[in-house]
């Protein structure tokens, strides 16, 4: 951190969380974009975002490049060795969305021996594996969804935050959450080991956010509910 300015690792290409308004050439915006920009304001703190592709986001922190990651950094064991983390600022489970005329998915033991369509890198395809669910393999959430609605698949597995995003934009998409982990996943800022002064700096900041319901506002503003918490 120089000059008071943060430098802030982000994709540009990760919506809703950071991206680009219209046809991508717009403002660079989004859930996390908004939440280290209030952040910022507390800090009374300018802030660079350089946009960095993820395979290649974890090398330039290490490289001294920025200051920290937001980008919906999921905390997991791997990470914590390695990496410091600010108190998380998103909590979400995963879930099994269904159309929503089938009542014959409640639980995830109910995905034994249906067909669920899933990324073969995710983690929801382990998930759905390991509830010993039959694998359509796709690129992404949109392929799954539009398999789920031709009924070529029972359900799908999934972040929640990615099918609330799907029904603030969409509206009505005939579709419903039939279950949800009991574990939810937790996403932070990430930082190189020797930042534990601007974690700490920046932990005080969220927490005012959260009190005064700025993290809440922004996150009904995407999600239209709070996963802040």
């Amino acid at each position: 951190m120089t000059d008071g300015t943060l430098t802030v690792a982000t994709e540009g290409t990760y919506r809703p969380f950071s991206f680009h308004e219209g046809d991508g050439a717009g403002a660079l915006v989004g859930f996390d974009v908004e939440i280290i920009e209030a952040v910022a304001e507390k800090l009374d703190l300018d802030i660079k975002f350089e946009e960095t592709q993820w395979d290649a986001i974890f090398a330039g922190l290490d490289a001294g490049r920025f200051d920290l990651i937001a980008n919906q950094v999921t905390i997991n064991d791997e990470r914590e060795a390695n990496y410091l983390f600010s108190e998380p600022y998103t909590v979400s489970p995963g879930v099994i969305v269904v159309n929503a005329d089938d009542d014959s998915i409640t639980s995830f033991d109910d995905l034994a021996g249906k067909t669920t369509a899933q990324s073969l890198t995710s983690n929801w395809y382990e998930l759905a594996t390991a509830s010993r669910a039959k694998v359509e393999n796709v690129e992404g959430w949109a392929q799954a969804v539009s398999l789920l609605k031709q009924g070529r698949v029972d359900a799908t597995v999934n972040d929640k935050l990615t099918f609330l995003d799907y029904e603030e934009t969409e509206g009505d998409t005939g579709l419903k959450i039939a279950a949800e982990t009991d574990e939810a996943g937790l996403s932070a800022f990430a930082f190189t080991k020797d930042k534990q002064d601007l974690v700490d700096a920046i932990d005080g900041a969220l927490a005012e956010l959260r009190e005064d319901g700025t993290l809440a506002e922004i996150s009904e503003k995407y999600f239209g509910a709070d996963v802040t918490e």
